[in-house]
């Protein structure tokens, strides 16, 4: 996954490292101590020193020191701390101080072959004077680890020092400060974080893992490693300077990202994120139904049996017959029960996730048997409206029976009855029933909610009292003589209307026809007298075409024609219309 050979020859180096630091030769018993310098002087207040600690060990070498020096607060602070020139190469716990406890605190590391010697500086510390007095320096606690392989304590004394801190005289010039150098220390541990595994202690299916970390200004070198071991070092050969960095195609597994940084003072401490990837399914998902005795039982068990190799199995998502559906955690028991389900065929489906949320699918179909169905011996067909119904029938000794009764399309009322002990039952309605039709049937359910399947609909029809019909045929009677009653008033109206107006009528058409012959009569009178007019001026010519004289004989014989015919109509019109005056 990336820097595999640089890795590599991280791991290799960092293993002979260390090999070397903490092995050694020899089980011998050898004194080392821990002491500082200068350990006393005079200085006034205001003024600055400094004193060095030192580690004395002539006759062993020394891979490792540790110690915490206490001073008296009241009268001095530290100003800094000073690690320039220390045989430490590796600093387990930076320096620390408290002004407010009066405490330094240090811990470090001489890599191989460590340091043998009498005066190994390890730390400057630089005090300010705050107030008249003897100050006094010790050492609260320490150690000093031989490098023999197995971190023997080599320590025989704890040094001290003691200082006389003085008010100087008016007029008395302070005495020169010790020069101090600002102590540039070694980068912090960087902080690590991950867009794509954020949480350390959870699974992720991404195997492209990227992490990031603040990176500051005076950073000249970033070593980064990733590996399954948690501890390790990624050396100090540079990778380069960047803020970031990813892997690609990383195998699933526990691994680590190891980072550390290099500034001007040295490499800084090494930085460890823990991150784990799943990309792969679970590896088997096996449901087998446990087998039951009695098939009427209302639910079903199945024992689920799934692996997966790297995070483990986390939970189910199980669905039954396509409804929705719920989380299940297997307690270790690996069974699973389903609730109480209807008799008939069912589906089974259920998800098995890895804690990466990768999941595998499997299913299994299963059925529960119906109770056998209740018997109704007796049950009343018909009753008048304002009774109740009635019916009886066996089925299994002290069990639910359910009965339901339905009126045409109204929603069906549910009545819970119990059977003796003998399996005999006996069903009234709780309210009266109104006339209609009406549905009934049966189901049992015992003491498991097995349930059976329903008997047949029964009909039965409610008829109105005897009471209703009387008064209901009354009803209809008059219901159907008064409508004809007002249907023959409404056609002797309208035919008295009709005949009013017929006869309005009537008068205005005799009207109308007088006029009409006395115009016709009158305009054939002036017809006439102006044809023969004209035929008498066609007699009078003598000299007519045999055309002319055609035309003047068919007037002639028109006239006379028209004359008849006029006259005929008009008497037969005086006639009618004499009548229709008498009537």
């Amino acid at each position: 996954m990336g820097k595999t050979k640089k890795n590599s020859l991280k791991n290799i180096l960092l293993f002979s490292g260390l090999f070397w630091v903490f092995s050694g030769i020899g089980d011998a018993a050898y004194a080392a101590n821990l002491y500082f310098s200068p350990s006393s002087g005079s200085h006034a207040v205001g003024s600055t020193f400094s004193t060095v600690v030192y580690v004395s060990t002539a006759d062993q070498a020394m891979n490792a020191a540790s110690g915490e020096l206490s001073f008296s607060s009241d009268k001095l602070e530290v100003t800094s701390l000073l690690k320039t020139g220390s045989i430490f190469s590796l600093w387990v716990q930076e320096p620390t101080f408290s002004n407010s406890v009066g405490k330094v605190n240090f811990e470090g590391i001489a890599l191989n072959p460590g340091f043998k010697g009498s005066n190994g500086k390890l730390l400057v510390v630089n005090f300010r004077v705050k107030a008249a007095g003897v100050a006094a320096l010790n050492f609260s606690s320490g150690s000093v680890l031989a490098n023999d392989g197995k971190g023997t304590n080599i320590l025989s004394s704890l040094g001290s020092g003691s200082f006389n801190l003085i008010v100087p005289a008016a007029g008395q010039p302070l005495e020169p400060e010790t020069p101090q150098e600002t102590i540039l220390s070694v980068p912090l541990k960087p902080v690590v974080s991950s867009s794509t595994h954020p949480d350390s202690n959870k699974w992720y299916p991404n195997n492209n893992p990227k992490f990031e970390w603040p990176l500051p200004d005076n950073i000249n070198g970033v070593n980064v490693l990733a590996d399954r071991n948690p501890d390790s070092d990624p050396g100090t050969i540079s990778d380069g300077i960047f803020n970031s960095y990813d892997y690609e195609d990383v195998k699933s597994g526990e691994w680590y990202f190891h980072i550390r940084l290099r500034n001007r003072a040295g490499w800084g401490g090494v930085s460890h994120y823990r991150f784990l990837i799943d990309d792969q399914k679970p590896a088997s998902f096996d449901i087998e139904e446990i087998k039951k005795d009695d098939l009427t039982v209302p639910n079903a068990n199945f024992r689920f049996s799934a692996a997966d190799e790297v995070s483990g199995i986390d939970h189910y998502e199980i669905w039954i017959d396509g409804g929705g559906h719920q989380d299940w955690q297997d307690g270790g028991s690996h069974v699973f029960e389903t609730p109480v389900l209807d008799p008939g065929k069912h589906m089974l489906v259920a998800k098995v996730f890895d804690k990466a949320g990768n999941f595998l699918v499997n299913f299994a179909e299963f059925s529960t048997e119906a109770l056998k169905a209740p018997i109704i011996k007796e049950y009343s067909e018909k009753i008048a409206g304002g009774e109740i119904v009635i019916a009886r029938g066996t089925t299994y000794p002290n069990v639910q029976v359910a009965a339901w009764l339905q009126k045409e399309q109204d929603e069906p009322k549910k009545h819970i009855i119990q059977s003796d002990d003998k399996g005999n039952f006996i069903f009234s309605s709780e309210e009266k029933l109104k006339d209609g039709v009406y549905k009934l049937w049966f189901e049992v359910i015992n003491g498991r909610s097995a349930k059976s399947v329903p008997t047949d609909k029964l009909t039965i029809i409610v008829e109105k009292s005897a009471i209703c019909r009387i008064g209901t045929r009354s009803v209809d009677i008059i219901s159907l003589v008064i409508p004809l009653i007002i249907f023959v008033v409404i056609l002797l109206a309208a035919g008295l209307l009709v005949r009013r107006r017929y006869l309005a009528f009537k008068k205005i058409i005799l009207k109308e026809v007088d006029e009409a012959e006395k115009v016709l009569h009158q305009s054939f009178i002036a017809l006439k007298e102006e044809i023969e007019e004209q035929v008498a001026k066609m007699d009078g010519f003598s000299a007519l075409s045999d055309r002319e004289k055609n035309v003047r004989d068919d007037l002639k014989n028109a006239l006379e024609i028209s004359e008849k015919f006029i006259k005929k109509e008009l008497n037969d019109i005086g006639q009618k219309t004499s009548k229709r005056k008498k009537r």
